[in-house]
């Protein structure tokens, strides 16, 4: 499983990724990158721990600890919810929190709930009583190994984390968004990665144009990540690298390696699956409000 090998990763003594906004930024995208290109689910693991890490050093000045393992749970659908409450001065959350990744795996999270005064953000230990979850609602063979799931909160204790709406406010959200294209930047070059090794053996003229193709979306899409421009440019930018990816490699392959090749097939569900955490073309809408005029390109040029 996912999970098992994420924690173990995270776990280890030589285990470090530069916080967002560091300097180091871009090194952050690379590892997110090549542990997603090694295993989509993985690598998604390790990014929300890595997120929570960044979460907690911006919010609260402070951080995950050795031997922990967190996720990131904050999926808001309109139900199910959790609901947090003040009870003899300490927070508890009770409610069904959905999508949550290493919902058996993890030791801690950072899960948002409702308060009487708006969403909060709150860090639980998830060893604590009154944790339980259920995994078996997940049927898609996409990202099937990052243990996702349903968690339910029976009186848990909590700790608060930032005031209401600090969770979205903060100046590093959107690098968070960021890291996650970075890791479906690293689940296109493994979806890839049988079309370079077909290429590599062959004179083919009509595969050497598929490949160049992948590669052109590729070096375009990397460039995006060292860039690092606007999260929702960037994040929409990658999902179409992504996309683009596994349309053009079933098109230059044929159906046989996703019938033949079990880790290729693996590999474009858990994709497939994993950039539908995009908001699609609700993020262009986004974008287009940001619009103020002026084309990009030159300095000066309208």
């Amino acid at each position: 499983m996912s999970g098992e090998r994420a924690r173990e990763i995270v776990g280890s003594a030589d285990f470090a990724l530069p916080r967002p906004g560091s300097g180091r930024t871009l090194e952050r995208f690379a590892a997110l990158t090549r542990l997603c290109t090694e295993d989509i689910g993985t690598g998604r693991l390790v990014e929300a721990h890595a997120d929570a890490d960044a979460i907690l050093g911006e919010i609260v000045g402070g951080g995950v600890a050795p031997g922990e393992f967190w996720g990131v749970w904050a999926a808001e659908p309109p139900r199910p919810r959790v609901d947090a409450r003040l009870v003899d001065a300490r927070w508890q959350l009770s409610g069904v929190k959905p999508w949550c990744s290493g919902a058996t795996v993890c030791t801690h999270a950072l899960v948002t709930a409702h308060t009487d005064a708006g969403i909060r953000l709150f860090a639980v230990d998830l060893r604590a009583p009154g944790v339980s979850a259920d995994t078996s609602g997940w049927h898609s063979p996409g990202m099937l190994t990052t243990d996702t799931g349903d968690v339910a909160f029976d009186a848990v204790p909590a700790e608060p984390v930032g005031g209401v709406g600090a969770y979205l406010d903060r100046p590093g959200f959107w690098h968070g968004g960021i890291g996650v294209a970075a890791c479906w930047f690293g689940g296109a070059r493994r979806v890839a990665r049988p079309l370079y090794r077909a290429v590599a053996d062959s004179d083919d003229p009509i595969l050497r144009m598929h490949a160049g193709a992948v590669d052109a979306r590729l070096t375009a899409g990397w460039a995006q990540l060292e860039a690092a421009r606007l999260a929702f440019a960037v994040r929409w930018s990658i999902e179409q690298v992504a996309t683009g990816i596994i349309d053009r490699v079933g098109r230059a392959l044929g159906p046989r390696p996703l019938v033949a090749d079990p880790d290729h097939a693996h590999a474009v569900a858990d994709l497939t699956v994993y950039i539908r955490q995009s908001h699609a073309d609700a993020d262009l809408v986004t974008l287009g409000g940001l619009v103020d005029g002026r084309i990009p390109g030159p300095e000066g040029d309208r």
